[in-house]
């Protein structure tokens, strides 16, 4: 996959799905899940990567107004990333009036959730209270992270608050990580993965 220096973010990520959709087709499942992911190659040689379309799920948190991060490589796509994944990472504030509206969302596009010991938890506004909640849907698994969960050194809450936004040709609002944020992050864990994608990072970052 490819991207133009002027592409816009809903374009990249656009792009990206189909081009996941053309790399997954015909590929058989073979039981590694987006957890089991290896730290070179990343999620997209799993079998979330298979049909792995956010659209849905990002859409529905627009639509309720829940204020939901992307962070990951989704975001690392929405930046300019050239490497396809096959998960969502997400994060929100943690803020109780806000987890019936990630309840909602998830319920629309027929969630199953798990908590961190991979115990299925009721897809309620109480389980969104859990410092990190495992998710499943038709079209994208991943993770929902609260402030809550150990940061380490990491201020989540001003990461939430710096958040880029793009808003969709269908009116859809997205919530991304920045850039200077995501390569924090990205240096923090310091997976194989992670150092590849922050070199690739600082290069779009300086470009701009």
């Amino acid at each position: 996959m490819s991207n133009e220096p002027d592409d816009d973010p809903e374009t990249r990520l656009v792009r990206a799905v189909a081009e996941i959709g053309r790399v997954t087709r015909g590929r058989p499942r073979v039981g590694v899940s987006h957890d089991d992911a290896d730290d070179v190659h990343g999620t997209i040689a799993t079998d979330d990567a298979i049909g792995f379309d956010p659209f849905p799920i990002l859409r529905a948190f627009s639509e309720r107004g829940a204020r939901v991060v992307v962070m990951g490589q989704v975001a690392g796509i929405l930046h300019g990333s050239t490497e396809l994944t096959g998960d969502l990472d997400l994060l929100w504030d943690g803020d109780p009036s806000q987890a019936p509206m990630l309840a909602s969302a998830f319920t629309s596009v027929q969630a199953a959730l798990t908590d961190q010991d991979g115990k299925a938890v009721p897809l309620a506004s109480e389980s969104f209270l859990l410092p990190k909640v495992f998710f499943r849907t038709p079209s994208a698994s991943g993770d929902c992270c609260a402030p809550t969960l150990p940061w380490g050194a990491l201020n989540v809450l001003r990461i939430i608050d710096r958040a880029a936004l793009v808003r969709c040709g269908d009116g859809t609002e997205i919530r991304y990580v920045s850039g200077d944020d995501l390569l924090t992050m990205r240096r923090a864990v310091n997976r194989p993965k992670d150092v590849r994608r922050a070199q690739e990072l600082e290069q779009l970052l300086a470009a701009r």
